[in-house]
């Protein structure tokens, strides 16, 4: 007897979001909607530096794994548009906190909110989008998902202080670096995946595939985002190439390229990492020994491995167009890349 394939099940995986953005595009507007009435407040500068950062782009990746996990799983409710603000909310905040501590300039191609509010403003205009966040949570009126979202958070947290208590030291291991990553980043990612099915009332199997879905396609995103760093534009970034190098931050491609370098190599990463003065020589310097030990495309390549293994956890579950979406979108992510 032959075996019977389903034609969803044998599409190649496409380099798009747009299917995602498609199937979730009227939920989207709703959470939009959510989103401008949760930033309005009586104290002028709060709208102001939330639509600051709101308006400035981005895909909203989040949140459209939120909404397509619920419809996906047959979620029919209205908390799945509630939550999918929390998501953007929880990420908003992280991105006005982690702007602070790094010291960025740039935000996706424009001003960082610190660069015209200030540091002190930043910070608590964050604290004010987390608040909404788990206000949000509350009205969905979901345990199970305020108890996902609430612990994502202090993973995150956790994961930015680990962060800057490893900045600029070359005794970091790649060990340690996936641990900050699937903190800051992936922890996110899969609190969003998750959350749809916890809605939609689904089984522990297809929760447990959706969180492992998003964690794994967060650490792929940030892995990709580590190696366009140093091999990516301006207008792909939404910040200056380089800045992660001149920020001392001990990503996958700097800490494969010293740990395979000569001794001399190795003491030219130190010095360039670790004394906060590095220049566009310094960072020419860098990527020519990134480039001798192939460390940029090995950090794809690990991105790659972690995308086979989100798609390989959404396998197990029924064909559908959301399926497809969201495969497609580990491609998407990757292929950023190219």
């Amino acid at each position: 007897m032959g075996v019977v394939v389903s034609i969803d099940e044998r599409k190649p995986p496409q380099a798009s979001v747009q299917p995602l953005v498609d199937l979730t595009a009227s939920d989207m507007r709703r959470v939009n909607q959510l989103i401008l009435s949760k930033t309005g407040s009586e104290v002028e500068m709060i709208p102001e530096v939330a639509q600051h950062l709101i308006d400035s782009g981005g895909k909203r990746l989040r949140p459209m794994l939120t909404l397509s996990a619920a419809q996906m799983c047959g979620y029919e409710g209205e908390h799945h548009i509630t939550l999918a603000a929390s998501v953007e909310f929880m990420h908003t905040a992280t991105l006005l906190h982690d702007d602070v501590v790094d010291e960025s300039d740039m935000r996706r191609g424009k001003q960082a909110a610190r660069m015209v509010w200030g540091n002190q403003a930043s910070v608590l205009v964050g604290d004010f989008l987390l608040g909404q966040a788990f206000r949000m949570m509350v009205d969905a009126g979901s345990m199970e998902a305020l108890d996902v979202l609430s612990t994502a958070s202090t993973v995150i947290a956790e994961g930015e202080v680990l962060q800057l208590s490893a900045a600029q030291s070359m005794e970091t291991t790649e060990d340690d670096y996936l641990t900050v990553i699937r903190s800051k980043t992936a922890a996110l990612f899969s609190a969003a995946a998750e959350v749809g099915p916890i809605l939609a009332g689904s089984n522990k199997p297809t929760r447990d595939a959706f969180r492992s879905y998003g964690i794994n396609l967060g650490l792929a995103f940030q892995l990709v985002d580590d190696a366009l760093d140093y091999g990516g534009s301006k207008a792909s970034l939404g910040k200056n190439v380089g800045d992660d190098f001149y920020e001392g931050k001990i990503t996958l491609p700097v800490l494969l390229a010293y740990r395979r370098g000569s001794e001399d190599e190795r003491a030219y990463w130190r010095e360039a990492m670790e004394s906060n003065s590095s220049d566009a020589k310094a960072l020419e310097k860098a990527m020519e020994l990134l480039q001798k030990h192939n460390a940029i495309a090995d950090t794809v390549e690990r991105a790659r491995h972690y995308g086979q293994i989100a798609r390989d956890a959404l396998a197990p579950l029924p064909a559908s167009d959301h399926k497809q979406a969201l495969l497609d979108v580990v491609e998407f992510c990757i292929s950023r890349v190219n």
